[in-house]
């Protein structure tokens, strides 16, 4: 029977926490991006002293939005959360560059007929994802600081010279 739960428990996927390499952040999270499509920007503390700021939470998914038709979904927080999270571990000052945070159905069935490498049922359709780049890092170095946190999925796309993070299953891939 022991046996059986094991396997019963080690086949349940582990999902996005990357609250643990937040807590030696201190009380506050902070995200700072920029956007390659629309050249807008944020830089936001968007968690105080245990709780989120809902204001914050709301720059963000305005910032987040698909930029090809402006349409909006609420951000995950534990979205924000990892990306924060790696880009502590990074030690960098540098904002990342957003390349696709929310992804409407109509922009990801577009994107869909262009690419093998978009997925049907993207987490970028739940804004539970985001496509990512930074100047003084490599995406190898960018890869390894989001698998660090053990948080959600991590996709390394050389081609195109970005990461994908995600809150959902733990899981990597090269694209």
């Amino acid at each position: 029977m022991r046996g059986f739960a094991a396997i019963t428990l080690s086949a349940t996927p582990v999902y996005a926490n990357a609250a643990g390499f937040l807590r030696g952040a201190g009380d506050i999270r902070r995200i700072n991006m920029y956007s390659g499509r629309t050249g807008e920007s944020i830089d936001t503390i968007y968690w105080i002293e245990g709780e989120y700021i809902p204001e914050a939470l709301k720059e963000i998914t305005y910032f987040f939005r698909d930029w090809r038709n402006s349409k909006i979904k609420a951000v995950d927080a534990r979205t924000v959360d990892i990306l924060a999270a790696s880009h502590g571990l990074m030690d960098v000052d540098e904002p990342y560059m957003l390349l696709s945070g929310y992804r409407s159905p109509e922009t990801n069935a577009m994107l869909r007929s262009r690419s093998r490498g978009v997925a049907k049922n993207s987490l970028h359709l739940q804004a539970q994802a985001a496509d990512l780049r930074l100047k003084s890092r490599s995406i190898q170095q960018m890869a390894a600081a989001a698998k660090s946190c053990s948080a959600g999925g991590v996709g390394t796309y050389r081609g195109s010279n970005f990461v994908h993070m995600d809150c959902g299953p733990v899981r990597t891939w090269n694209g």
